[in-house]
């Protein structure tokens, strides 16, 4: 998002505060290699935290996004009370692979935060995400109740909501979801993740629950999506618990464009966007594109 859209949001929430499957191509048959400034990027490797800046670095690295002095907050999945190897929250590395860079690109501050489904503490500290963030140097905030303040997202489904401040009073939203199952949406990806930047009682979000997250979507619109697909939970989303629905994909995945992300997100579940509703309206709304056959999409994979 630009700085007048994002301008807009700030003004606008503080003042108001006082599918039918249709074949999908394999990952491998779209990218190109040994390319820079790609519209998505898809990195292959053992380790996350090397991934993550890879990822980055091919769509134009960090300085693309973030500037000397710029506020930063990242808002990653940190809703369950889970370890990173159950693959219920953002893997850590990721996190603090991102906070390096922001730091590295002169951001005057860094914040992580979510809002969580579970007991917060519990959620920061047993992710792992409380305690690399906090040692990488960045500030990690548990929301209470006065961190949220009373918006018009002027959605279709949603119109005045609860949010979470800090987000909207950002220069630069970075959107860290983890790739998962998700029991009502199929799966979870960065447009879902936008669930944990709303306040008040998010279970009445649930009817029309894809309409809703394409609301959110629009509203909060971040700077930079990176796609934590490390470890992605099959199956019993998006709790988790059982190590028998984690599957190893050693992949991150970054881009600008919230629909196109999600959309080749979801091929590493063999799902297509098409069947997922919230993608389909979000490109309505013309929050990005599905059709990532039209994007330069860089894969690489690092030994």
């Amino acid at each position: 998002m630009n700085k007048s859209r994002r301008d807009f949001i700030k003004k606008t929430a503080l003042s108001y505060a006082l599918l039918s499957g249709i074949p999908i191509l394999k990952i491998d048959d779209m990218f190109q290699e040994n390319s820079d400034n790609a519209d998505l990027s898809i990195i292959v490797g053992k380790d996350p935290f090397h991934s993550t800046k890879k990822a980055i670095e091919i769509i134009g690295g960090i300085r693309k996004f973030i500037s000397k002095g710029d506020k930063v907050v990242i808002k990653p999945n940190i809703g369950w009370a889970r370890t990173p190897e159950q693959a219920a929250d953002t893997n850590p590395f990721v996190i603090k692979a991102i906070i390096e860079l922001c730091q590295e690109a002169g951001a005057a501050s860094i914040t992580v935060t979510d809002r969580s489904c579970q007991a917060a503490a519990i959620c920061f500290s047993k992710s792992g995400i409380e305690d690399i963030a906090k040692k990488a140097g960045a500030n990690v905030l548990i929301p209470s109740a006065s961190n949220f303040v009373n918006v018009n997202l002027k959605g279709s489904n949603i119109k005045e909501a609860s949010v979470l401040k800090t987000l909207i009073e950002a220069d630069k939203l970075i959107n860290v979801p983890i790739a998962k199952h998700h029991s009502l949406t199929k799966l979870t990806l960065g447009m879902k993740n936008w669930f944990g930047g709303m306040g008040g009682q998010r279970g009445t979000y649930h009817k029309n629950i894809h309409a809703s997250i394409a609301d959110m979507a629009a509203f909060f619109r971040p700077h930079l999506t990176v796609i934590d697909g490390y470890r992605i939970l099959l199956r019993n989303g998006p709790i988790g618990g059982n190590l028998a629905d984690v599957e190893l994909k050693s992949t991150i995945i970054a881009g600008t464009d919230p629909i196109a992300a999600d959309t080749l997100a979801s091929q590493l579940f063999g799902i297509s966007e098409k069947n997922i509703p919230h993608i389909m309206i979000g490109e309505k709304k013309g929050l990005g594109t599905t059709n990532i056959n039209s994007l330069k999409i860089v894969k690489v994979s690092l030994t």
